[in-house]
């Protein structure tokens, strides 16, 4: 563990972070530490890229998963007191948006240093070139991540080793979010065929590999409606992964770790030399997704008694699946095997007081310790990659094909095969089986917005007074922090919070 600390400090130094609050584009460059004399052997490579991974951890938090997840049609915070499930969110108190945009920007800082450095390493390219890609895909997904969550933002690939380096990053400004995802995407179909073509739960350390790096490509694809590079990326998951029905649906559950049908989790628990984490933070979604109110000192749980989640857990005001969800999207009586893992009404043949619904096991963390939360999160699976085939084709008017891949997804759930009717009940089907499948995962808001539907579906699914009285049209993205736009000189702004009056300023 010391190791593996020592490598993430010297990756941190490298990146000229360790003196940072906040990610600025205007810092004092002149204490960085120089890495030409690190990169010099294997062993302080795969250092480097673990330190990559280290921010991970600190942007999938309890806030961020409300704001992906608990801002949508399929889930509810009733009476949080979180601003983002209030969506009580603008410039100066931009809720979640301070730890994603921040923690977004060290691991493109992380990623852009080590690239740097294994581009200068004296190693011969077949000893180092899968740690690049490896590091390009975790670049991409940082920028997935800050477009999807802010819409158009500064982009780069520059190492940033001098002040005139940093001066002219800071003048970028908002850049076109659809050019940053397709210069990413141009630049990962040329690296990641380069990589063996395998399964992550397969990779060694289960790092980002070539299913993470065509999983990219594809969601980076659909955000920019390039429907032949959805195509061509996940038809290659497909060959790597196969026959979904080979894979077990109770797998999904976050206690499951780096299973087989995944292709890209945060890892909560070190092992020694890997890339994983432990959480013990109040911050841990394990505090907001198990049934509501707890006794103390007990391990019953809204009227019922849950051994595997014991006596010491600490729960606040929960997520809750929707009544959307619940009798439109993942109506009970379909025989789908997923919806007692994504919705909990019972335990053990005990329903919860009031015949209340809370989300299910397939989030609970098991034994779980006041704040802390040992398990992973899924962020993008298999069936993911299955669904996006189906719209893909479907937008492309295959619809053959697109049902074709949408009954895949079905067939494991053990619900009756779709008949196709016509493109508009399609594509809706398609949407809801997302629902159904991915609930949960990190990314039913980007969904949404992709869609163009996201406002629309809040306010007519949406059942919590004080969020539909503060929402509106600009909510789909979150705003660039005011301190941040203060630090750029004025180049980074939110013209959009501006047209609502939605500044936070006196």
């Amino acid at each position: 563990m010391r190791r593996m600390k020592k490598y993430i400090r010297i990756i941190m130094i490298m990146a000229g972070m360790l003196s940072l609050a906040s990610c600025s584009l205007e810092e004092d460059t002149s204490g960085i530490v120089s890495p030409y004399g690190f990169f010099k052997t294997e062993v302080q490579i795969r250092g480097a890229v673990n330190g990559c991974y280290d921010p991970l951890n600190r942007i999938h938090d309890l806030r961020y998963f409300i704001a992906v997840e608990g801002t949508t049609d399929l889930a509810t915070t009733n009476n949080s007191a979180q601003k983002d499930a209030r969506f009580d969110i603008n410039p100066a108190s931009p809720g979640a948006a301070t730890n994603v945009w921040q923690y977004c920007w060290y691991g493109i800082r992380y990623c852009l240093s080590t690239l740097a450095g294994i581009n200068r390493s004296p190693l011969d390219d077949s000893e180092k070139s899968h740690f690049a890609v490896e590091t390009r895909i975790l670049l991409s997904y940082y920028y997935y991540v800050l477009t999807s969550f802010f819409g158009d933002v500064p982009f780069y690939e520059d190492y940033v080793e001098t002040d005139e380096d940093m001066l002219r990053i800071a003048k970028l400004g908002r850049m076109s979010a659809v050019q940053t995802r397709r210069t990413l995407i141009d630049e990962l179909k040329l690296y990641v065929p380069t990589l063996p073509q395998i399964r992550t739960s397969d990779q060694e350390m289960n790092n980002c590999g070539a299913a993470m790096g065509w999983m990219m490509i594809a969601k980076m694809a659909a955000w920019n409606k390039d429907w032949d590079d959805v195509i061509y990326a996940c038809e290659h998951l497909e060959s790597i992964y196969g026959d979904l029905n080979q894979y077990d649906y109770a797998d999904v559950m976050f206690r499951n770790k780096n299973t087989p049908e995944s292709i890209f989790e945060i890892n909560h628990e070190y092992k020694e030399g890997g890339i994983d984490y432990t959480t013990p933070s109040s911050l841990a979604i394990s505090t907001i997704v198990m049934p509501y109110p707890k006794t103390a000192g007990t391990s019953i749980y809204c009227g019922v008694t849950i051994p595997e989640l014991g006596t010491e857990a600490k729960c606040y005001t929960p997520l809750r699946p929707s009544t959307y969800l619940k009798s439109t999207v993942a109506p009970t009586g379909k025989g789908d095997i997923r919806r007692p893992y994504n919705i909990a009404t019972e335990y053990d043949g005990v329903k919860f007081n009031n015949n209340s619904s809370w989300m299910g096991p397939k989030f609970w963390c098991p034994g779980v310790y006041q704040h802390y939360d040992g398990n992973n999160y899924k962020i993008f699976r298999y069936a993911d990659a299955l669904l996006l085939l189906a719209e893909a084709w479907c937008e492309k008017g295959v619809y053959t094909k697109s049902v074709e891949y949408l009954n895949m997804v079905r067939s494991r759930a053990q619900i009756t095969p779709y008949v196709f009717v016509n493109a508009i009940k399609l594509r809706g089907e398609i949407r809801d089986e997302r629902g159904r499948e991915l609930f949960g995962e990190w990314g039913r808001k980007y969904d949404l917005v992709r869609w163009g539907i996201w406002y629309d579906q809040v306010l007519a699914y949406v059942t919590y007074n004080v969020a539909i009285a503060n929402v509106r049209p600009c909510h789909e993205y979150y705003p660039i922090p005011d301190v941040q736009c203060a630090r750029s000189g004025g180049v980074l702004s939110n013209p959009e919070y501006d047209k609502y009056n939605l500044t936070g300023r006196e």
